[in-house]
């Protein structure tokens, strides 16, 4: 069996758990960053090699967002570069669980990247909304502001939460992962809120009407998310016993 077989093999054994992660996560990202990952071993890079080349196709996106006119070239371009960006974003942590070298500084450096993307995404569409758009109303301007917010408080909330049930299971001696269901229904509820959705939205970058109208529907989607969110993820940490 070659090594990119193996590869495939062997990661499609050993996948995350499908809770709280949406339909287009399970079914597009991960497959695709599973490929990516197994390319990755068969040309002995390693996981933060992946990490970086992830962050170059995003900010590479990012940059066509602030820079370029809004045209249907344009957003293909931009969709590209940010939906291979998040491929292999799934890539890195795949390689790493593959090969056994998954790391603290590893896990950091991704995050950092992560973090570092949900900001910089958004200053861009502001800065196109004001030299491309042609926007000058507060409001309007406002937007990617709110949404940029809204991103980062689930991005933060969602991690912290998950490192301190983590740090908790470990003081109670369990070092098994917590048991995890996967919803379809959940699945699907959680697409509006997926970075591989938000994507998507860029396909619309060369219409400006469109695209405002879907970046505004998805920044109320963010937000409701994030008020659910912080709701549920206060709850469960504040639940008797833990």
């Amino acid at each position: 069996m070659s090594q990119f077989g193996y590869a495939i093999r062997e990661l499609s054994a050993a996948q995350k758990s499908a809770k709280g992660v949406s339909l287009y996560s399970r079914y597009v990202n991960r497959p695709a960053g599973r490929v990516l990952a197994a390319a990755g071993y068969t040309t002995k890079l390693r996981p933060n090699h992946i990490t970086l080349i992830s962050a170059a196709f995003t900010f590479a996106g990012v940059a066509m967002i602030a820079a370029l006119r809004p045209t249907p070239a344009a957003a293909l371009g931009i969709f590209a570069a940010l939906v291979i960006g998040f491929a292999l974003d799934s890539a890195d942590g795949q390689l790493a669980r593959l090969t056994g070298t998954g790391s603290a500084a590893g896990e950091w450096l991704d995050h950092v990247v992560d973090c570092a993307k949900m900001l910089a995404i958004h200053m861009a569409v502001l800065v196109s909304f004001h030299r491309h758009f042609g926007f000058s109303d507060p409001v309007l301007l406002f937007v990617p502001v709110a949404f940029q917010f809204a991103a980062v408080m689930v991005f933060f909330g969602g991690i912290l939460t998950e490192q301190l049930k983590r740090a908790e299971r470990l003081r109670n001696g369990e070092t098994g992962p917590a048991s995890a269901g996967a919803s379809t229904l959940r699945s699907v509820a959680l697409l509006p809120v997926d970075y591989g959705v938000f994507c998507a939205a860029f396909l619309l970058f060369g219409s400006r009407d469109l695209f405002v109208v879907l970046y505004c529907v998805l920044l109320a989607a963010h937000v409701l998310f994030m008020v659910a969110f912080l709701v549920k993820w206060y709850r469960e940490l504040s639940a008797p016993g833990r």
